[in-house]
């Protein structure tokens, strides 16, 4: 059953604004049960736990978290299947997974308590995203093992919106169903948003003749110049809501639909740090480097320190807002699909930066990496309406001036390039693997 103290009968969003010293209090005590609960019935916790030195009593402050060991998804792996859950399997009552396409799938398992925590979370998230009970809800994210679909549906029917189950692909399909059913809210990859913006605009379709009102994407990282993009197109108000399936799934944090400021982290749930990616050391409030989470109230899978390998900053609360609640920045990448090319670091966003100024190339675009002798290369393949040189030479100019690297440019027609069918879209092609 789930937990009462936890969990209230229905969605509520007044914890959002709980006073800062309740509110570490809360956090210090679920850390505490959490760390009690791994080292009583997960084998691998206790002995991480001993080789790094540590008990549970040792938990004492939230400072005193740092002396914990970071938990990485090789250990979901090496734990495979369930091997990191702290039930039997018996009471689980729902199981997700990656797709597994570099080893073993990472498989998360949610027992009753875990369900009602993640229809919560995605209910405030949806809720800071502008959606209000009696909306019409479409969801384009996918279903089955991929948290996105059910994750975000059991979190619409818990804020009272009415779920339009649509999951990922057909295109042409989903512009019926926008059409003829007149949802409000829309949740989908930034990407393929993008992509039913071209299909609608192909119907005819313009913002005022639309009935979306509010965006809730995800599942990639993107930029304000596409959010503005989506905005100008779609006519709604976009916000990113941000998650990941060893934590939750969708719904960690979500932008606030007036701010669009950073994400607000539901620290009632997760309690974030923000680390040196090198050397693992906690960094304060406004410095960048990788986000780690802690799963504070999940009881079948909790995860301590998990290390999600997105590079952030921690943000303090809104008070326009009145969330306490500290926000996170955009992610500006991945640690581990950081591009290091001859000595700089690259993230996709920021050659998405520097396209976005340019009114003759589109926001479709993709990164080719590549080897030549000892050398790495880096291809930016990008559509355009120009395919003349003197564009090209201009973006080669401009990457190497504001991003401090020099690349290739190859200008491609129209419609050429991958588009997203609902699912994450890939933004980097790394040849340099297939050598």
């Amino acid at each position: 059953m789930p937990n009462p103290a936890i969990h209230s009968a229905m969605f509520n969003p007044s914890a959002e604004a709980m006073p800062l010293p309740a509110l570490r209090a809360l956090q210090l005590e679920r850390l505490q049960a959490t760390v009690a609960r791994l080292n009583e019935r997960v084998p691998a916790y206790r002995e991480k736990f001993a080789q790094a030195g540590v008990t549970p009593e040792d938990l004492r402050t939230l400072d005193d978290l740092r002396r914990f060991p970071f938990t990485r998804k090789s250990d979901l792996r090496d734990g495979y299947p369930f091997g990191l859950c702290s039930v039997p399997r018996s009471e689980l009552r729902r199981v997700h997974a990656s797709s597994g396409t570099s080893g073993k799938p990472t498989v998360v398992g949610y027992d009753e308590n875990d369900l009602e925590v993640f229809s919560e979370v995605v209910a405030r998230s949806l809720h800071a995203a502008g959606a209000r009970p009696g909306m019409l809800f479409h969801n384009a994210y996918g279903y089955g093992l991929f948290t996105g679909g059910l994750g975000t549906h059991a979190g619409g029917e818990r804020l009272g919106l009415g779920v339009i189950p649509v999951s990922g692909g057909g295109t042409e399909r989903q512009v019926q169903i926008i059409e003829d059913l007149e949802p409000e809210v829309i949740a989908c990859t930034p990407s393929y948003a993008l992509v039913l913006a071209d299909a609608l605009a192909r119907r005819g379709h313009t913002p005022e003749t639309l009935s979306l009102k509010y965006a809730v994407l995800g599942a990639e990282p993107w930029s304000e110049t596409m959010r503005q993009e989506v905005q100008a197109r779609l006519g709604v108000k976009a916000t990113n809501i941000y998650g990941l399936s060893e934590i939750i799934g969708p719904g960690v944090s979500n932008e606030d639909a007036d701010e669009q400021r950073g994400s607000y982290l539901w620290e009632d749930h997760f309690y974030p740090e923000i680390v040196d990616p090198e050397t693992g050391e906690v960094l304060p409030d406004g410095e960048y480097g990788v986000l780690v989470l802690t799963s504070m109230t999940r009881t079948a899978l909790p995860l301590l320190r998990y290390w999600t390998g997105d590079i952030t900053c921690l943000l303090p609360g809104e008070n326009a807002t009145g969330r306490t609640m500290r926000r996170m920045d955009a992610i500006r990448g991945r640690s581990d699909d950081m591009i290091i090319l001859r000595g700089v670091n690259v993230y996709p966003t920021q050659i998405e930066a520097v396209l976005a100024h340019l009114n003759e190339v589109s926001p479709h675009y993709q990164l080719v990496l590549s080897r030549s002798g000892m050398m790495d290369e880096l291809l930016l393949r990008v559509e355009s309406t120009r395919l003349d040189g003197p564009l090209g030479h201009e973006i080669v100019r401009l990457v190497k001036t504001q991003v401090g690297v020099s690349i290739g440019c190859e200008l491609c027609e129209p419609g050429t390039l991958p588009r997203s069918e609902g699912s994450k879209l890939r933004r980097v092609v790394d040849l340099r693997e297939s050598r």
